[in-house]
């Protein structure tokens, strides 16, 4: 693959480590942190129990949706289910970088397939996605910045990766 290209291109799923036909609120252990967003549209339950709420068209819409997402966060933190918290933290960051998308890119394409995967040009997007990203930003780096939740990740990831 060449640089500048999408992943998804070479994606290898057999090796994948997160699987849709896992249970991870029933098998917890299988989970991994991983990198930024990684699993984020395969864990289930949280995927569809959080993903409902995941919305950034507009700055009011970004604005209810990471509360709600937020809210998810917290709840799951209270329950001590340090996946559901881990899964909703990546939510909101995905609706950070995929506002960023949209305010970057002109539809939100970063590439182009009829160009062999050129990249699109930037500074062509949407304003009001920036101001979606900024909120959706704000609401990540609190959920990060959790000091219960930052402790069960620093724990978890000692004890499982």
């Amino acid at each position: 693959m060449k640089p500048n290209t999408p992943s998804y291109l070479d994606f290898d799923i057999e090796n994948y480590a997160w699987k849709p036909d896992i249970d991870y609120r029933k098998h917890p252990e299988r989970y991994l942190v991983g990198k930024g967003e990684q699993g984020v549209l395969t864990c289930e339950p949280y995927k569809a129990e959080i993903g409902q709420h995941w919305r950034f068209r507009t700055e009011e819409i970004a604005k209810e949706s990471s509360e709600k997402i937020y809210a998810q966060f917290l709840d799951y933190l209270a329950k001590g289910e340090f996946v559901g918290a881990d899964m909703a933290r990546k939510y909101l960051q995905m609706g950070y970088t995929r506002a960023r998308r949209y305010a970057n890119y002109k539809g939100g394409r970063k590439y182009d397939a009829e160009k062999n995967y050129a990249l699109m040009e930037r500074g062509t997007g949407d304003e009001e996605k920036a101001k979606a990203a900024a909120i959706f930003h704000s609401k990540w780096k609190e959920a990060e910045q959790n000091t219960t939740y930052a402790a069960m990740k620093a724990d978890w990831k000692k004890a499982r990766g």
